[in-house]
């Protein structure tokens, strides 16, 4: 029996001319940490036309999944080096409709 996901959606407003190298480095971050991280489900990242914003989209299984994350010391070196390059905006929650064909 599968449970519904836990969903965290981050919000990141780009310094300008930054976003190639703040989807680098997310990339780099799933590939290396998210990915050996308990509780990840999958994570999408989507990039503003304009360049000046990412969100990142992830599945969790639960919220001490999504604590553990936020607390492992790999998560912990690579906040500073995000928040080098945008601001970041949290939101944790369930999704409450899927539309689609």
């Amino acid at each position: 029996m599968t449970t519904d996901p836990l969903v965290l959606v981050n919000l990141l407003k780009v310094e300008p001319g930054k976003q190639a190298a703040l989807i680098a480095l997310l990339k780099q971050n799933i590939d290396t940490v998210i990915r050996t991280l308990q509780g990840w489900r999958s994570t999408r990242l989507i990039a503003s036309g304009d360049g000046a914003s990412v969100v990142i989209y992830s599945e969790w299984d639960s919220p001490g999944a999504v604590e553990a994350m936020r607390a492992d010391p790999r998560m912990k070196a690579y906040f500073p080096q995000i928040l080098e390059l945008a601001s970041l905006d949290s939101s944790l929650g369930k999704a409450v409709f899927r539309g689609g064909r």
